[in-house]
């Protein structure tokens, strides 16, 4: 999967740098901002221990390839996501601020999505992290800068490493153009479209339903649900089955007869209909 996802990111870069024009360059953001969210997936994946069978091995692939790249660190994230789903859609869930504002207005949603596709949302998070990253002013240099090294060394490590490999092919201004671009834009605007289908408009007093599957073709999978997150109501059943087990798992939901406990829709736009419903 993790192949995959780099080898699909390196697809596009390539088409854009063979053939730039406005038409490959936004469907180069769309595709790549899709992946961007596949390796958060992936990170996630791998807080879950899923990448591979050796603990050493799942963190490393799960930083270093996935995480780092999207500005993200596994264990930090694993800390409040194993909580999420302990609480999932109770007081206590750290991610309940994601879906209890819904349903909202359709102008507030065209709203969030204008700010998520311009970038202002991605924009106003990296400055925050980057902010919360250098400390506070009053601090001495040196312990500035150690709290930066701790808090994104790293994914500067793994971001300037992409620029060079860019650069050293002839094609630096992919970096911009095709990495911080969609991080800034298409990918936040599928992420809330993700948190959105997964847990918004939820009846949280029944365990079998504080998550919901939506159902997808291929088409959407490329763009707006890659490596199988769309299966999320069985995720949060068993937590511990592989990303790429999920579809396998509702089938044999299916076959025992309890896929109508869960919640699943027929696909985004009617999820998103629902989060919109508010006159």
């Amino acid at each position: 999967m993790i192949v995959h996802c780099w080898g699909v990111i390196a697809a596009a870069m390539a088409l854009v740098a063979w053939l730039p024009n406005p038409l490959t360059i936004l469907f180069a953001i769309a595709v790549i901002g899709s992946r961007q969210l596949g390796l958060s997936i992936l990170m996630h994946e791998g807080a879950h221990g899923g990448l591979a069978v050796s603990p050493r091995v799942n963190m490393w692939l799960s930083q270093w390839l996935c995480g780092y790249s999207v500005a993200a660190d596994t264990l930090a994230y694993r800390a409040y996501h194993l909580e999420h789903h302990k609480y999932a859609q109770a007081e206590n869930d750290p991610d309940l601020h994601l879906s209890a504002k819904f349903p909202t207005t359709r102008a507030s949603m065209r709203r969030k999505l204008i700010r998520d596709l311009t970038g202002q949302t991605g924009f106003k998070q990296r400055r925050s992290q980057l902010r919360a990253a250098l400390g506070k002013p009053m601090q001495p240099v040196p312990a500035r800068l150690r709290y930066f090294w701790q808090a994104l060394g790293r994914p500067v490590i793994v971001n300037t490493a992409l620029f060079s490999i860019l650069a050293f092919a002839g094609y630096w201004w992919l970096y911009p153009l095709l990495w911080v671009v969609p991080l800034l834009t298409w990918q936040q605007a599928v992420t809330r479209i993700r948190n959105i289908a997964e847990h918004a408009v939820l009846p949280s007093s029944d365990p079998w339903r504080v998550a919901r599957t939506t159902r997808v073709d291929w088409f959407t999978r490329a763009f707006l649900a890659p490596y199988w997150v769309n299966y999320h109501a069985e995720h949060h059943l068993l937590l511990y089955v592989p990303c790429y087990r999920l579809k396998r798992f509702h089938a044999v939901l299916a076959r025992a007869g309890l896929v109508n406990r869960l919640e699943v829709r027929g696909g985004y736009g009617e999820t998103l209909r629902m989060a919109s419903a508010r006159a």
